[in-house]
């Protein structure tokens, strides 16, 4: 087999060649979650608990998850939107380390993901990027502008489904979570929970009448720019358009 980046990548993140790593060293922990710019304006989300999944067995959800590019156009609940982000990203505590304890599987419990929403069509919200504040189940506004949808979709290299998705989920990292515990194999594990993350969301969605198609496929400069992001220290890593399904 060719010496190829791919190859490269996983023989220098064996677990042989790992370095000290700065949680070893006594570097301090990052924190749990992004820090909130100055004035932020959160918008607290409905108790998760407020929807019931309950009329689809989780065999059933399983067996009919599928990719879906098209959206009926109908808007997504807020209750909806909370119940997606809670069991994607909720946390449902911080134990003592302190490590936050979520919906969805994380080497060592980093967690290390932040999630951010184009939305275009929820009841109630202005459509526009949002973060989802997880300790405070709530939506952190960061920006409200009319060609937002657009510059989204040139930087998914034109992804037509964002424009007709209610919302479009964005997962990005904040790399330093992770590496602070794993060094470089940490961008192994990183990658492993950015699929458990969207795997949640189908799921999700498909037990509330929702269809998901997941993006990974986008400029990376380029989307990291439209959300603000550095692109180093914090950068998009996975993606997926979410909408109603249209009915047979």
């Amino acid at each position: 087999m060719s010496n190829s980046i791919g190859r490269e990548f996983i023989r220098k993140t064996a677990v042989q060649y790992l370095p000290v790593s700065p949680e070893e060293s006594g570097v301090p922990q990052p924190p749990l979650e992004l820090p909130y710019p100055h004035g932020a304006r959160l918008i607290a989300l409905p108790d998760a608990a407020s929807v019931t999944t309950a009329s689809k067995d989780l065999q059933t959800v399983i067996e009919n998850r599928k990719s879906v590019r098209a959206y009926s156009g109908e808007a997504l609940t807020l209750e909806e939107l909370s119940c997606l982000l809670w069991l994607t990203q909720g946390v449902r505590g911080v134990n003592d380390r302190p490590a936050t304890l979520r919906n969805v599987p994380s080497a060592g419990a980093r967690h290390a993901f932040e999630t951010y929403l184009l939305i275009n069509n929820v009841e109630g919200i202005q459509p526009g990027l949002y973060r989802y504040a997880a300790l405070k189940h709530a939506l952190l506004e960061l920006e409200i502008s009319d060609d937002l949808t657009a510059r989204v979709t040139r930087a998914c290299l034109n992804q037509q489904k964002i424009g007709g998705s209610a919302v479009t989920f964005i997962w990005a990292v904040v790399i330093e979570r992770m590496v602070w515990r794993y060094p470089e194999r940490g961008y192994r594990y990183m990658l492993l929970d950015a699929g458990h993350i969207c795997q949640n969301l189908y799921l999700a969605a498909e037990a509330l009448d929702c269809a998901v198609c997941a993006i990974g496929s986008f400029d990376d400069d380029l989307l990291n720019t439209e959300l603000g992001l550095d692109g180093e220290t914090v950068f998009a890593v996975y993606a997926g358009t979410l909408g109603k399904q249209i009915k047979a």
